[in-house]
């Protein structure tokens, strides 16, 4: 056991956060904690750290249990590079290596003391090797740039990092300091999908314990094998991944429901047969089973879900069936091109994915099909009838002196009267009195939802949306997520919720960051598959190339080291060797001369190339049966390839005794 919380109750002023939470993780757990925002899982790692207690119940720690925590905002001492801030993780390395360097240049200048030097050196190599002191840099060096700190960007002072990179920063060193336990409260945040995909595959090897906060449903697929959810104030345990638990959950609650109702039946009658009974002939009885009744432990009704926003979209005017035509687009600014030849159609009712890492010119791109930003090259086109709303990742459209009210109104028609008003922003949680709160006081998930209650209010056709899930916890994500699917105009949106993309997207462009731009016909897993599968294809093509230079680079070797034999020129067949039995002459016969295999081997690699350049293709990606016999073609032709080479090392090695 790491550490042990038994029936915490925790309260701040009249609100409940809390109320009888039990939670216990054990060395080795990957466990996700899930819940909606304000349901406690911040204030379950405030009392695992020990920041706060609880109202009630126990908190129980291992003894001499070493916590790591990423927090939210994160500091590093002043006048750190970003690569001296990610090494503070290693102090005592660090300290044991400075004190070795010391006594180094002791020993060169030599002295009386000189063997009690070399013993102190001596005892803090053993040391220094134990902790890991020869591995820690090239350690820090794979976390940075998993991370996305380039080496290029290791002299930045950590002062002047934006507070994303301050987070990412903070994460490394945290991974760097491997405690017995990481608590991760949103690691993915301020993570691209690159950056998240390597965190993943970090995490799924990680030997020791960590507990993540997120909301990212992928990312929790991928690094977890326990779900505990925070839910009405308590915590409850679900073996495996975030899809297993939506599973078990509901099975959970199909099997409470009849378990109630069965109960409730019983009780029922019971209830009648005491009724009847009391002052009858079966009095006994009745009193026995009313003594019954009042032992019986109740099974709690099933809670309904909390309401997690009406984000039901409006009918809409039809567009055009051709939404948006992008043309070989390059986007960026003059003199800094971001993405070039840009090409795809829209069409009414598909979605489009943009994803890429940070940088990359995602938001470029959406503001220069919406005309913000002028093109650099090639042509966007919209269709007819098509009427756009934008969706801001920093939700700079909502102005802070407004109340909620009135900045609804800003999109509403002037006939709206405010009972419609208020009816709408309730579908976004904005009941009573709240909607008279300025936006200045909202927090981020409440300017989320407004900013999507003006942008479903305006009855727009093309809904242009850029990271709209970022403030949301799960449950609302999966109501935007709903009325997404059934929304009848087209989506364009920039997200590195990947759980999103795949609900949503019908098709995904991914900018590299360094200027080439993907485009793949289907969701996000589609495109994953897709690039991972020319990723293996490339990578065999090199080790098939690479193995057919060394087989020809170790012929050329031999033959240089094979002895002349008498009668004839070096690796000479047949003049002086009239000695070879029956056997070896009749294999020699039957073996194909060098040229015939080694034409055999070119055709098979120019076919293997014209196989990845066929599977590269995005016609290749969009059907399925086609991929799956390009890949057995490719199989084939590469075994093939395989036992090519094996006869003409062994035809040449022959060649070259001979």
């Amino acid at each position: 056991m790491l550490f042990r919380l038994t029936d915490i109750h925790k309260s701040y002023s009249a609100h409940d956060v809390l109320r009888g939470a039990s939670l216990q993780v054990n060395p080795g757990e990957h466990v996700g904690l899930v819940g909606r925002n304000g349901a406690g899982k911040t204030t379950l790692f405030r009392l695992i750290t020990g920041e706060e207690s609880p109202d009630r119940g126990d908190v129980v720690r291992a003894r001499g249990l070493n916590l790591g925590l990423l927090e939210q905002h994160v500091d590093f001492e002043p006048g750190t590079t970003v690569h001296e801030a990610a090494l503070a993780a290693f102090s005592e390395l660090q300290r044991i290596e400075h004190e070795m360097h010391a006594l180094e240049h002791r020993m060169a200048e030599g002295g009386d003391d000189l063997d009690a030097v070399l013993e102190r050196y001596s005892d803090l190599q053993h040391e220094f090797e134990r902790l890991g002191g020869f591995e820690y840099a090239a350690k820090a060096e794979a976390i940075l740039q998993g991370l996305g700190f380039e080496r290029d960007t290791w002299a930045t002072p950590s002062e002047i990092l934006s507070g994303g990179q301050k987070n990412r920063l903070g994460l490394a060193r945290l991974l760097l300091a491997e405690p017995d336990i990481l608590l991760l409260d949103e690691p993915t945040n301020h993570l691209d999908v690159e950056a998240v995909e390597w965190l993943e595959e970090f995490l799924a090897s990680y030997q020791s314990a960590y507990v993540i906060v997120s909301h990212d449903r992928y990312f929790l697929d991928r690094a977890c094998t326990r779900i505990v959810e925070v839910e009405n104030g308590r915590a409850t345990s679900y073996t495996g991944n975030y899809s297993a638990f939506l599973v078990e959950r509901d099975e959970r609650r199909e099997a409470q429901l009849r378990a109630y109702e069965n109960q409730k039946h019983l009780i029922a009658k019971t209830e009648e047969f005491i009724r009847r009974n009391l002052a009858g002939q079966k009095t006994k009885q009745a009193k026995s089973r009313r003594k019954m009744l009042e032992k019986l432990e109740r099974v709690d009704a099933v809670r309904p879900d909390q309401s997690s926003g009406d984000f039901r979209l409006q009918k809409v005017e039809r567009a055009g069936t051709y939404v948006l035509t992008v043309d070989e687009a390059t986007v960026g600014y003059p003199g800094n091109v971001l993405a070039r030849d840009i090409a795809f159609i829209l069409r009414r009712g598909e979605a489009l994915g943009v994803i890429g890492p940070n940088g990359s010119g995602k938001t470029t791109f959406v503001k220069t099909v919406l005309g913000k930003i002028p093109t650099l090259g090639g042509e966007v086109r919209w269709g007819s009838n098509v009427v756009t709303g934008y969706y801001a990742q920093q939700l700079d459209d909502l102005d802070d002196r407004n109340e909620i009210i009135m900045e609804l109104r800003r999109v509403a028609p002037s006939s709206a009267t405010a009972g419609e008003l208020r009816s709408f922003l309730a579908k976004f949680l904005f009941t009573g009195d709240d909607v008279y709160k300025h936006v200045a006081d909202l927090s981020g998930g409440e300017k989320g939802r407004l900013a999507l209650a003006k942008l479903i209010y305006s009855r727009v056709n093309v809904l242009v949306l850029d990271e709209p899930t970022n403030h949301l916890d799960i449950p609302s994500r999966e109501a935007l997520e709903e009325a997404l699917d059934a929304f009848e105009g087209t989506i364009i949106t920039i997200s590195h919720d990947r759980y999103f993309l795949d609900r949503i997207a019908t098709q995904i462009l991914a900018l590299d960051g360094a200027g080439r731009a993907d485009h793949y016909d289907g969701d996000y897993t589609g495109y994953h598959d897709w690039k991972a599968a020319l990723r293996a294809a490339e990578s065999t093509g090199k080790a098939t190339a690479a193995k057919a230079e060394q087989a020809k680079a170790v012929s050329v070797e031999e033959k240089a080291a094979a002895p002349r034999q008498p009668g004839g020129g070096r690796g000479s067949q047949g003049r002086g060797n009239k000695g070879r039995d029956e056997k070896e002459a009749k294999k020699k016969k039957a073996a194909r001369a060098p040229q015939l295999i080694e034409e055999e081997i070119a055709g098979a690699e120019k076919h293997l190339a014209a196989l990845a350049e066929e599977m590269s293709s995005p016609e290749a990606a969009r059907v399925a049966e086609k991929m799956a016999r390009l890949n057995e073609d490719y199989r084939q032709t590469d075994e093939r390839l395989r036992v090519l080479y094996e006869e003409w090392e062994r035809v040449a090695a022959e060649a070259a005794k001979a």
